[in-house]
């Protein structure tokens, strides 16, 4: 499992529709389903930081992801764009996959 983390810190009132955006079901998740290897999002919201959210997208691999970046880099951007209008401050936390026991 490929898992990226991304926090994102959204500006007041705009919080409902980040959510929307960003969630399960949202933009984003519809937008990465249409790629194989997409295993879902998750939205995490911090409880003592109003709109400081947590985003974790699920792949089955990196090569995955890529596909998404080689396909359609076009749809990314204009997405990505869009929802910047939502935050004040979005920084990748990290990319993660799955420890093994040895």
């Amino acid at each position: 499992m490929y898992v990226m983390v991304w926090q994102f810190d959204v500006l007041p009132g705009r919080e409902a529709e980040f959510e929307q955006i960003y969630g399960p079901d949202g933009d984003w998740a519809k937008f990465f389903r249409q790629f194989n290897g997409f295993e879902g999002t998750e939205l995490l919201r911090d409880l003592h930081h109003r709109g400081r959210y947590l985003t974790l997208d699920r792949w089955q691999s990196h090569d995955a992801w890529e596909v998404v970046q080689q396909k359609s880099p076009d749809r990314y951007r204009e997405l990505d764009l869009r929802c910047d209008a939502l935050t004040r401050h979005e920084t990748r936390i990290g990319v993660f996959d799955q420890a093994t026991k040895e």
